[in-house]
């Protein structure tokens, strides 16, 4: 390779250290290509090499908010301040060119950064370009792998591996991904990682009965395998297991935090320890090397918020790397060398051996016999729909902005900005932020730091509505609807409800709206009368009514429709419902129905008994009732209690909640449900819409009540007599499906020892069971833990309220205080069921999963208060940023501003093969993105990476021999990109930057 910032200089390792340094001085960020690995320290080929891997775990908030571990604040809490962490990490490799460290939190690295002056951002700019700074992961946090959406993870990703590339260039890049503290690892983030161009992956943690198979059987290394459906080996990374987490070994901790004791190589002192510390040091390398099987291994030195005091570390370290190397005159073949996680990579690839592959993932994670990591699936319910929720903003205020082009940033209602909010969403992906299993008052500021975010980009998702309308109005966002509050809506007589539809299908939507009254007329974008109907929400029993106001809407994809809604007159208040009453047992037969189903319920029990597709003739009594597991307090078998991250309950089975329901039916033309009551503390609405191809389940749990004593985890259960044997099925981040099997491992035999918490696993979007002709999906609002315990049944646990701390380091118990201090929180949420054939079943519940987290995005506004945008200039009440709609099997994942005149694509085939097999919907797509959009168009089209941080023509990777027969491949030149003609295969995401031109109306 020729140029660049660190291009590789002739001769010794000093001459390429200056070399890289003079480059990086006059080249800066501009860097073209980095020869990376060249600039590796020299290894000894016939010796075990040790590579000291010196780092720092810097949680982007835990027990501290993210500002109070940047600033070092409140010490009483923790002693940990990143900017002195950077500040000592800098100097100390500027004292010594032989040292080598690595850095993960861009969230972190990018505030300090901007604090430093421009002669400290040349050193480290040198520092990087000698490849002695080196980042791993890049990401703006290391983020959870198993809460976590698939798209949300992409754009942290890309948010931090940006800004590296931005500010370093192409010696910024990491090579290497590093997960080393995320609590269980799955497919899809690898196969994430590998679609980012990463040459491997090194984690911390995994079950401890599956560290202990792979230590004897020389397994702690191996290619992943990450996609079903992807071609090899577009998925596949090399994944290594550290050998003791992420932490120093034993006796050789030299932090401010640690207790070890240093390095005296003075053999006068009394102190001196030099002789038994090297003797310790070549023993326990000779046993960690009978783990791994080439003539490398690596420490980790380092561990939670290290080198605040650099100088500690590194001068004990060049105290041991002298004298251990020292002993080679001795006949020792240890050598030992500052190094990263990328070298280390390097030489493992070098050696040019065949690996095993990986299928499946990392799920569950258990550190022992009874402690399963399957809580945080759940833990702090609201948080992660609050994320969820989030995230689907933030792509329609990233929408907003390519379509209405500059006049989103700034308009009448101010500036608008969608980087805070896309910085909050990247820090709430953080492994202990939506896994909740941060400290009370860290999740509150998680939620500050969403809503922060969400202001701003209300101010520009407003500015881009009037100018793309054509009209000022003065909009509302009512972010309270969940809970039927809406001031506009309650007071007023004639407003105004803009239905912005972030898909690129069209989509029909059933608005509801709190109102105050009984009687209203709603117009369509085109003056025509929509049907509506006013019903009665409130609670049984309640004295007051609370009127919800229905009705149909339609909005064209990537594009907003506007209705009219108008209060009448109405003297006389309208009954609840056709049917109220006050129990179950006053019905002879409780059915809801609309066209494509049918849901019936016990009239005895009012829980639900039976569910029917109309469309295919299917019939599946389906049972469905909440039960909760006493949280266990240790018991004599074990002491580990039930947290924030472990779950084990008392007992394998669940107490049910209540057998039976108080239950009102309502019966309208535009909506037909099921109100039932099952305690003070957990009702649920079973819901159909005409139209509306799944059964929708809302339920509402809290205060769960403590004052028993016992902490309570709740479920909601479904139980069929399907034959599952053992088996069923859920999603990995959003995306592929992998299997599931009860008290199984692909990978090892396992010893079951908590037959319940043992066989949870995280579910971000669907579940589901079949017995290979009918299947029942459950999908979620949201990421919940969940399970098949016995054949034909699945359950969600949708609420934990714990009174024990767990022991895992966060201090407090599980007790989310809700609207006041002690008395709990109330969770609303909701479960979609789908009963359809094996065969059809993807067609519906793919495409459902993506209008679940992309939900249309309502604005309101007073009618009679707006006035034109420009003079002359008429109002729109229907407005489409496409064409076209996308075929079915597409889905546009990303369409978001990346500079004055350039915009960030991302197209997926959200089908796997086989999938939609029916519709021919996992077939390759074609598509025609040149005249896709209609404003602006396309004159410039490059293909990236995932993560957008190079182009796709110059990204390489790593090549690895693999047992299933793959080889090193030749490297592929990119097919040449015709913007015509763009195709999808399966599981594909194909990442474009284009470079466009807004059309005339959008500069408005």
């Amino acid at each position: 390779m020729t140029g660049g910032c660190c291009a590789r200089a002739p001769g010794l390792l000093l001459q390429l250290l200056l070399a890289a340094a003079a480059l990086c001085a006059g080249a800066g960020a501009q860097a073209d290509r980095c020869d990376y690995y060249e600039l590796c320290p020299a290894t000894q080929p016939s010796m075990l090499n040790v590579h000291f891997l010196p780092h720092t775990h810097d949680d982007v908030g835990w027990l501290k908010t993210v500002d109070q571990y940047y600033y070092g604040a409140r010490d009483n809490i923790q002693r940990a301040g990143v900017q002195y962490i950077l500040d000592s990490v800098v100097s100390a490799l500027l004292a010594n060119e032989s040292r080598r460290f690595i850095y993960v939190e861009i969230a972190f690295f990018s505030y300090w950064w901007k604090q430093q002056t421009a002669q400290m951002q040349q050193d480290v700019r040198r520092l990087v370009c000698q490849g002695r700074l080196q980042f791993a992961n890049g990401g703006w946090v290391m983020n959870d792998e198993a809460t976590t959406y698939y798209a949300a993870i992409i754009d942290q990703m890309t948010l931090g591996l940006n800004f590296l590339k931005d500010t370093f260039g192409d010696c910024g890049r990491p090579r290497v991904a590093w997960h080393i503290d995320p609590f269980g690892h799955s497919r899809e983030q690898a196969s994430l990682f590998a679609q980012m161009g990463f040459d491997g992956y090194f984690f911390g943690r995994l079950d401890y009965q599956d560290k202990k198979r792979r230590k004897i059987q020389k397994e702690m290394e191996q290619v992943w395998r990450a996609s079903a459906n992807l071609q090899p080996p577009q998925a596949d990374l090399f994944t290594g297991v550290l050998p003791n987490g992420y932490n120093p070994p034993l006796n050789l901790c030299w932090d401010v935090l640690c207790f070890d004791y240093p390095v005296v190589d003075d053999p006068d002192s009394p102190e001196y320890n030099a002789e038994i510390l090297v003797n310790y040091f070549l023993n326990i390398s000779t046993v960690q090397a009978q783990y791994y099987r080439t003539n490398h291994i690596v420490m980790t030195m380092g561990s939670d918020f290290h080198y605040e005091n650099a100088n500690m570390w590194f001068k004990n370290m060049d105290k041991l790397i002298e004298m251990v190397n020292a002993q080679q005159s001795k006949g020792s073949l240890i050598n030992v060398l500052y190094s990263t996680p990328a070298c280390y990579l390097w030489q493992l690839n070098k050696a040019n051996l065949t690996w095993t592959v990986k299928q499946d993932d990392f799920f569950p994670y258990a550190d022992g016999p009874h402690q399963f990591w399957t809580g945080y699936f759940t833990s702090r319910p609201a948080l992660k729909h609050y994320e969820r929720l989030s995230h689907k903003f933030l792509q329609v205020c990233n929408q907003l902005e390519v379509l209405a082009g500059p006049a989103a940033l700034m308009g009448p209602y101010g500036q608008g900005s969608s980087a805070r909010l896309r910085q909050a969403m990247a820090v709430a992906q953080h492994h202990d932020a939506v896994s909740g299993t941060s400290k009370q008052h860290v999740a509150n500021d998680y939620a500050r730091q969403l809503a922060a975010g969400w202001e701003k980009c209300q101010v520009l998702v407003s500015n881009a509505l009037a100018s793309l309308r054509g009209s000022k109005e003065d909009f509302v966002f009512c972010n309270q609807l969940n809970i039927s509050v809406c001031p506009l809506t309650q007071t007023a007589n004639h407003f105004q409800a803009v239905l912005y539809n972030p898909l690129a299908w069209g989509i029909t939507w059933t608005v509801r709206l709190p109102v105050k009254d009984w009687a209203y007329h709603v117009r369509s974008p085109s003056g025509q009368t929509v049907p509506s109907e006013v019903i009665d929400v409130s609670s049984e029993g309640s004295d007051n009514f609370h009127p919800e106001l229905i009705f149909p809407a339609s909005a064209p994809p990537l594009g907003f429709s506007i209705y009219s809604v108008t209060r009448l007159p109405s003297k006389i208040p309208k009954f609840r419902d056709c049917c109220s009453t006050s129990g179950a047992q006053s019905f002879s037969r409780l059915v809801i129905q609309n066209e494509h189903f049918r849901v019936t319920f016990d009239p005895n029990t009012g829980l639900l008994q039976e569910i029917e597709n109309l469309d295919q003739g299917l019939r599946l009594p389906v049972s469905q009732a909440f039960y909760w597991y006493n949280a266990s307090n240790g018991d004599f078998m074990h002491p580990q209690v039930s947290g924030a991250y472990i779950f084990r309950p008392e007992q394998t089975k669940p107490f049910i909640l209540r057998h039976w329901a108080n239950t009102r039916l309502v019966k309208k033309a535009l909506v037909q449900e099921v109100h039932q009551n099952f305690t003070a503390w957990c009702s649920q609405v079973v819901r159909l819409y005409p139209g509306q191809r799944h059964v929708e389940l809302e339920w509402t749990v809290g205060p769960v009540p403590v004052g028993d004593g016992w902490g309570k985890e709740i479920i909601s259960r479904f139980d069929t007599q399907l034959n599952t044997n053992g088996r069923f099925y859920t999603d990995s981040n959003g995306r592929e499906i992998l299997e599931r099997r009860r008290d199984y491992r692909p990978t090892w035999d396992l010893n079951q020892t908590e037959p319940v918490a043992g066989n949870y696993y995280p579910v971000n979007s669907r579940i589901y069971i079949t017995d290979g002709q009918i299947q029942l999906t459950v999908l979620t609002d949201r990421s919940q833990g969940g399970s098949s315990l016995r054949d034909g049944s699945v359950e969600l646990m949708v609420h934990r309220r714990l009174l024990v701390d767990d022991n895992r380091g966060v201090g407090e118990a599980l007790l989310e205080p809700g609207d006041w201090p002690g008395t709990g929180l109330v969770v609303r949420g909701r479960h979609l069921v789908l009963l359809d054939t094996v065969d059809a079943a993807a067609a519906e519940h793919r495409p459902q999963a993506q209008r679940e987290a992309l939900a249309p995005q309502l604005v309101l506004a007073p009618v009679g208060q707006g006035t034109p945008y420009s003079p002359g200039t008429p109002a729109l009440t229907e407005f489409s940023g496409l064409q076209r709609e996308l075929p079915p099997a597409v889905h546009l994942l990303t369409l978001a501003r990346w500079g004055p005149n350039t915009v960030l694509l991302r197209l997926e085939h959200i089908f796997g093969h086989g999938e939609g097999s029916m519709f021919n919907l996992s077939q390759p797509v074609t598509l025609n993105l040149q005249d896709l959009f209609s404003a602006f168009t396309i004159s410039h089209l490059e293909e990236t990476t995932l993560s957008a941080d190079q182009p796709l023509s110059k990204a390489t990777r790593l090549q690895w021999r693999t047992s299933t027969g793959g080889g090193p491949a030749p490297v592929q030149p990119a097919p040449s990109l015709d913007p015509s003609a763009v195709t999808l295969q399966p599981m594909e995401i194909h990442t474009f930057l284009a470079s466009v031109t807004w059309s005339k109306e959008r500069d408005r």
